[in-house]
């Protein structure tokens, strides 16, 4: 019976290391994603990935109509890729709130977004990602972006 109770409670521990060990390492794949984004560095980015990555934003415009708009990956990258010098983007992650079941992550991140060092806006980031062959990969990324209501420094 102790032998038993022993196997059982190895199982359950591993079990848990396996899950937090997950979770960081869908952690990592967000944080490498804004690494290259705030670098410049699309090759970065496109590291944690899919080719197929589905990019969304939401939000309310003027009239107070809620607004749903699809890019193309190649869209974001290109204006990475091509943002000048003089200009910074710093999109600063508040919190992450991760969840993972087998092969798929959910990774939530309420985030500010500062350009050349002003507030610009909030929101949310909401990151679905796949276990690609062990590699945690970005299949889906919808954010909202909002002005009003957020926590500025």
């Amino acid at each position: 019976m102790t032998r038993f109770i022993f196997y059982l409670v190895l199982l359950i521990t591993s079990m848990l290391y396996g899950q937090e060990n997950d979770k960081m390492k869908a952690k990592y794949a967000v944080d490498t994603f804004f690494e290259g984004f705030h670098k410049g560095d699309t090759t970065l980015m496109k590291s944690v990935m899919m080719d197929n990555v589905i990019l969304q934003t939401t939000f309310t415009n003027k009239e107070g109509n809620a607004v749903l708009v699809t890019d193309k990956p190649e869209k974001l990258l290109k204006a990475i890729a091509t943002r000048t010098s003089d200009q910074k983007w710093d999109e600063r992650l508040l919190d992450y709130n991760i969840q993972v079941d087998g092969t798929m992550a959910n990774v939530w991140t309420p985030y500010e977004f500062w350009y050349n060092d002003t507030f610009s806006h909030c929101g949310v980031n909401n990151f679905q990602l796949f276990k690609d062959n062990g590699d945690w990969k970005i299949i889906y990324l919808i954010d909202t972006r909002r002005r009003q209501g957020c926590k500025k420094d």
